[in-house]
């Protein structure tokens, strides 16, 4: 080998070197960024035996698509618990003190103990007290529940928006990748951010992505669905500015294309947007439902006959609510009642009314009434009242629970119902959370910075660039030596 191909291969080491350190310098100044991925600096040879540095970026894009898969599933799972988990809060939390079931249970029981002792007048307005409690329980949880209706679909508008930017920013990001990809530029830094935006886009809503020619890529929703190809597609959602029973939230599209709520406890939804309209459309409106049905059923249970020959109609007696003092008819859910229903002004001593009508009858006239005479030790009525609170009676199918049952056993049904969909949302959360921490694990070991292995590599490099160093000083003082002897 001659001097100066000896000086012009340590040069070119000492160039390769120099790029390889760059390349591990900027490794290491990344390893505490989660979007960053590994580049390694390859050494390659030419078609004429010349060595250069090919800088390659760590990928493993069936783990890739494995982590953002689960990413979307876990953010569905977790969005929906915590909407359970919000609905469980209304009604009192682990013990559900607050429940309907629960405060029906301490009337029927306050009833029970006034029909025991019908002449004591403090029995009649505890138990009236008890029937207030009732009806404010029952008139606070819809109005919660509507609530956690609201604060879902403000969180649906929230996060069409932030799907929006995002796309937007996919746009020019995947832009950046297919023109620096045709010219032969390093596009490392593009597809990191590429990838980070189709992570953040992942846990609002399920994405599969298809690579083409020129590092192009295109997106779509789990259900096939375009979100962007060649331009983002627009998501669209108008928030509703207050719910009722009887309201019904807007759609979100996308492309055009209506997005379906997930379906079950262990949701079917990918990301938090079809969690979030479950919650809004499925869980919150079936638990208003039950409330309503439990409202219902207080003021036909409760409700006063005629109890002369006129074959007068039935009037509310104890609760009442906004369409009385007409009675439900029919087992049938009255969207709304149980945010209007109330207790009979007509028995509430502070406004006026008697408590001990509801021992004797009569709220709505003396036709209405049991016991004319005022007997101190009538209890038949009250009788009949704790007994209607045990009876089954029959609830509209749509409340999606018993058809046959007693109030205190279908309020007791609702908490059920709502326990086991939360306690199975809350498994499913735990095993599709463990599942996505997994796969990112798993991915990150192949994309991520390891400062013990840069460390390492770098002092390879180190001892290395000495070695040419020591080339081009022993080239150099062979040159010189050469010199010397020309002179």
């Amino acid at each position: 080998m001659s001097l100066t191909s000896a000086l012009s291969t340590a040069q070119s080491s000492l160039s390769n070197y120099a790029t390889q350190t760059s390349v591990i310098s900027r490794n290491i100044s990344n390893a505490s960024n989660p979007d960053y991925v590994r580049r390694d600096a390859v050494l390659t040879n030419s078609t004429i035996g010349a060595q250069g540095v090919s800088i390659q970026r760590a990928q493993d894009m069936a783990l890739f698509v494995r982590s953002i898969t689960d990413t979307s599933t876990s953010s569905a799972q977790e969005t929906l618990l915590t909407g359970l988990s919000n609905l469980k809060n209304i009604l009192g939390g682990n013990d559900y003190e607050t429940s309907p079931a629960v405060l029906i249970a301490t009337m029927r029981d306050t009833l029970a103990t006034y029909a025991a002792k019908p002449g004591e007048a403090t029995l009649a307005q505890m138990a009236i007290a008890d029937a207030v409690t009732v009806a404010n329980g029952l008139q606070d949880a819809s109005k919660s529940v509507q609530s956690v209706r609201y604060e879902a679909d403000k969180a649906i508008g929230e996060q069409v928006q932030t799907l929006n930017e995002l796309l937007a920013r996919f746009e020019t990001t995947n832009n950046k990748v297919y023109s620096g990809t045709q010219t032969g530029k390093d596009v490392s830094a593009d597809l990191d951010e590429r990838d980070s935006l189709i992570k953040q886009i992942s846990s609002i809503i399920g994405v599969t992505q298809v690579t083409r020619s020129g590092n192009d890529m295109a997106l779509y929703t789990s259900d096939g669905v375009t979100l962007f190809e060649t331009v983002a597609r627009p998501v669209e959602f108008e928030t509703s500015s207050g719910f009722s029973a009887s309201l019904v939230g807007k759609q979100v599209f996308i492309d055009g294309v209506p997005l379906a709520a997930g379906q079950g406890a262990n949701t079917t939804g990918r990301g938090s947007l079809q969690s979030l309209i479950q919650i809004r459309d499925d869980y919150a409106p079936s638990m208003q439902d039950h409330l309503d049905e439990i409202a219902r059923g207080l003021v036909v249970a409760f409700a006063e006959s005629d109890q002369t020959a006129s074959a007068l109609p039935d009037q509310t007696g104890l609760f009442t609510w906004s369409g009385g003092p007409a009675v439900p008819v029919g087992a049938t859910i009255i969207p709304g009642i149980a945010s209007s229903i109330k207790v009979n002004p007509a028995l509430i001593q502070s406004l006026g009314g008697d408590p001990k009508l509801l021992r004797d009858g009569g709220i709505n006239g003396a036709a209405y009434s049991s016991n004319p005479s005022g007997a101190s030790g009538f209890s038949t009525l009250l009788d009949a009242h704790v007994l209607a609170l045990d009876e089954p009676v029959a609830f509209d199918v749509a409340a999606g629970i018993s058809t046959s049952a007693s109030i205190l056993g279908f309020a007791a049904e609702s908490i059920g119902w709502l326990e086991l969909n939360r306690s199975d949302a809350e498994s499913a959360a735990e095993a599709r959370e463990a599942s996505r921490f997994r796969s990112v694990e798993a991915f990150s070991n192949i994309t991520s910075v390891s400062l013990d292995e840069e460390m390492s590599i770098l002092l390879e490099l180190e001892q290395s660039y000495k070695a040419s160093a020591r080339l081009i000083t022993a080239v150099d003082e062979m040159l010189q030596a050469l010199l010397a002897v020309a002179r």
